[in-house]
């Protein structure tokens, strides 16, 4: 359910086509909660029929021309009612996890490898990060809002931070280990 609040939550920030919405998911939300450019314009349509947001109306009517949807009032409240509502944490599903866990019974050829692999997407994701923390927080942007969003962001880098120093940990753990574990 938690897709059409995210859309709500960007065209509340900004009235938006479905165009933009995937553009805009790509360089924020997306971080943290992704969406396909057809799971959008799907949620798009469920929002506009359910009366949570409507197409702008257009200058001049073309057809195919990109509609800009904007969040009605009923899309409004039933964002703040989710945002209000308590949810709990949802168990950690990871599959590299599970697969360390099933090396343990059947050997561990190529996990090594994938490991490095998963080290390197993780260092690159908190550099990027950090280059976006540096661009758009510098020191004396504390509106309410700016400091929410560096808040969410700052989940990001610690995660990234989590897994670059628990992945570095495995490889050393890995390198101990006795040379024949393919069982």
């Amino acid at each position: 359910m938690s897709l059409p609040h995210a859309i709500l939550t960007a065209l509340l920030e900004k009235p938006s086509s479905g165009l933009e919405l995937t553009r805009r998911f790509d360089k924020s939300i997306g971080y943290f909660w992704s969406a396909t450019h057809q799971q959008i314009y799907r949620e798009l349509g469920k929002l506009e029929a359910d009366g949570l947001i409507r197409a702008l109306p257009s200058e001049q009517p073309a057809r195919g021309q990109k509609k800009s949807y904007e969040v009605l009032p009923a899309g409004r409240a039933e964002l703040v009612r989710w945002t209000a509502a308590p949810q709990d944490p949802k168990p950690l599903r990871d599959t590299l996890l599970l697969r360390l866990r099933a090396g343990a019974v059947v050997g561990t050829e190529g996990l090594q490898e994938d490991l490095r692999r998963h080290l390197e997407l993780h260092r690159r994701q908190l550099a990027e990060y950090r280059e976006i923390e540096q661009r758009d927080f510098p020191p004396g942007r504390d509106s309410a809002q700016d400091r929410l969003r560096h808040l969410v962001l700052r989940a990001g880098i610690d995660l990234e931070t989590f897994w670059t120093q628990w992945l570095t940990h495995a490889l050393a753990e890995f390198a101990e280990l006795p040379a024949d574990q393919s069982r």
